[in-house]
Formats: C-alpha cells, structure tokens, sequence
C-alpha cells in the first residue's frame, strides 16, 4: 500500500479539524480516538490517520478506530513522540507498506492498525470495564457530593440580550450523530422556530444546516472565527474563579463576549443558562450523557452533568439517536395509529388543564421528532 500526501498536524484533534482538506494526512497524539473526532476525520476525508499514541489502548471501548477503518481511512498506529516532533505542517509524506518518509526521507518504520487489532482490544476493554465504571462512579459521587451547591444553588447569569422566557431552546453539541439527528428534527425547527445555542462547535454545525446560532457558548476552544463573527451573542464558559483563557481569543477578533463561570462543562452551563432563562422546553443534540462519552472526552466522571440534569431534566428532551429510528424503518403510519389511540383522551383533557399543558408539549415534542412530522 503507497499513499500519499501532505501532513496537517496538531497535538489536539478537535482544533486540527479546520486545518484539514480533503487527502490531508492527518497526524495527531491522541490516545484512544474518540468517535466524534473520528466522525470528524472522516467528513474531512482524510486520506489516512497518523498517530503518535495507541488509537486504542483496550483501556475502554472508544469508537473512534472502527469509525476510521469502516471508512477505508487507513491508521498508522503509535509511530511515537521522536517521529511524531519530525513532522511538520505541509510536509510530503509517503507511506510505503512498512516505511514513512518525509519531504522524501525515510523517517520510520510502521504499522497499520487492522480491524483483528481493534476487535482484541475491544474484548481487552470489555473485560476492563467493570472496573473502568466502579472508578467513575465513584469519582462521580466524590465531585457530587463537592459540587452540589453549586450546582443546586441559584446560579449568577451572565447579561445577554436574547430572550429565552417561554420559547424552546435547541442546544447543539457537536457529539455522536449531531449531524443525523438534526436532519431528523428539520421539520421542528422550521415549524417552532426556536432560539439556537451552538456548544463550542456545536454553532458550526448549526451553520453548516444554514441556522445561525442566537449563542454561541463554550470554552471557545473548537468554534471557527466564522461561527463567532456571525452569531448573535457571544458567552465564555470560565472556570468558577472567574478566568476564561477563551475571552483572550474573542478579544483578538475584536468581538465582544460575556463571562459565565461556571463549574460544569460547557454543555451544562448552556443546561443551565436556558433553564435558568426560563425556556418552556429544552431540545438537546448531540449531547454527552452517558460514561463512554464522557471517558473518550477524557473526563475521570460525570458529576456536574448528573447534577444539572436532575435540576434541568423535566424540561429536556434528547434529540440523540433520532436518525436511528429511521434506519430501521419503521413505519410512521403504524406508530401514529397507536399513539393517536391512546393519546387522544390525554390531549383533551391536557388542552384544558393548566397543570398538563406542559406534559402535553413534551409528549407532543417527542411524536413530532419520531414522527418526522
């Protein structure tokens, strides 16, 4: 197998997405590939993937190797740190078989990670992971039981013009299947028209479907210079002692951006800011909520996003997984038959009471995102 191309490199993934074109090599150092920058990679259509560190380490069972090669986009495994600092941006790589050269110099020997090694260190993973799930859960509880006041207690809002009060809110975090499921509730947003929160590159997304984020809220880490030109408002998650190492990249695009600190993630400081704005109800895609999720994100536990969801949960409902229902094709005449039978007498007596009127919105919400309708 020869391939070639030139290397786009950065020791961080998500900020070498931008950098990329299609029949880029991509060269990265990250440990156990996560799925959505597989995703990503893919979309970008690499030509191949080189990596410094194991892609898969058997550590847990990240997605990201299988994504890649399912693709027919080729990973040259733990080439190592020497090698890895012999590349630059632009270099002209050539992949022979068992050699790398570079700018056509021979640099290393390597290896081609085979869906045979992605399958044994998947049964490695999923030995190890009862006790990968005892150490998160009880990281999990330790930062709970720290942060609950934190969470639980009335939050300091930042000062933003868009007006959240009795609307719906769409939260888009660019996290697994964020692109099928907003295809899938295309018809909700056209229909509610409802105010659009972009996590970081969540707001890329969003312009990518032709929407343009309200807020764009985040550690402004992995959002293009276009997304934060062209949002309404701009929102910096800060640690809760106030710093935010992503005001300094705003103030360098001359944009003007509030402070939000904050002890959770940016997802959930985006929770908590509808919430707290008073959002009749809340729509998430591409959200994090599950321990695989938050360990290819490299995070010990889940406290913060436990928390927010116990206080914001009766108000959210989770676009993840939509675009499922359709590729297994059932049949919308079918479910609609059943539902109506059974929610008719629901929704007469839901128009009329006050105090059902928002279980009737989020009954009607989640026949709407199944529907399609």
């Amino acid at each position: 197998m020869l391939i070639k191309g030139n290397a786009k490199k950065n020791i961080r993934t998500k900020a070498l997405i931008s950098q990329l074109l299609p029949n880029d090599i991509a060269v990265i150092h990250h440990m156990d590939i996560d799925g959505v920058a597989a995703m990503q990679l893919v979309e970008k259509k690499v030509k191949a993937v080189i990596n410094a560190v194991s892609s898969v380490s058997g550590k847990y069972p990240n997605r990201g190797p299988k994504i890649l090669l399912n693709a027919g986009i080729p990973i040259i495994d733990n080439i190592g740190q020497e090698a890895f600092d012999k590349i630059s941006n632009n270099d002209y790589l050539e992949i022979d078989q068992n050699q790398l050269k570079v700018n056509g110099s021979y640099l290393c020997d390597i290896k081609f990670l085979t869906q045979e090694d992605v399958e044994s260190k998947m049964k490695e993973a999923r030995a190890n992971l009862w006790s990968v799930l005892d150490s998160f859960i009880e990281n999990t509880l330790d930062f709970a039981r720290k942060e609950k006041e934190v969470i639980v207690s009335p939050v300091s809002l930042p000062d933003i013009n868009t007006n959240m009060e009795g609307r719906h809110v769409l939260i888009v975090i660019r996290g697994n299947n964020y692109r099928e499921d907003l295809k899938a509730i295309r018809t909700y947003i056209e229909e509610v028209n409802p105010i659009m929160i972009g996590v970081d590159g969540g707001a890329d997304a969003l312009l990518d479907f032709g929407y343009c984020p309200d807020v764009i809220i985040g550690d402004m880490d992995s959002v293009s210079d276009n997304s934060l030109k062209k949002c309404k408002e701009i929102v910096v998650h800060a640690y809760s002692d106030g710093t935010s190492p992503g005001m300094q990249r705003i103030e360098r695009l001359g944009l003007k951006a509030v402070k939000f600190p904050f002890v959770g993630t940016s997802e959930d400081a985006a929770l908590i800011l509808a919430y707290e704005k008073n959002a009749e109800l809340i729509v998430t895609v591409g959200s994090h909520n599950n321990m695989i999720d938050f360990l290819e994100k490299g995070r010990p536990g889940m406290a913060s996003t436990m928390l927010v969801q116990m206080k914001v949960g009766h108000k959210v409902v989770d676009a993840k997984g939509v675009s499922e229902l359709y590729k297994n094709r059932l049949k919308p005449s079918y479910i609609a038959a059943l539902f109506i039978a059974a929610l008719f007498p629901l929704t007469i007596v839901a128009k009329t009471s006050p105090l059902l009127k928002e279980l009737y919105q989020l009954v009607s919400l989640r026949m709407r995102i199944l529907l399609g309708l």
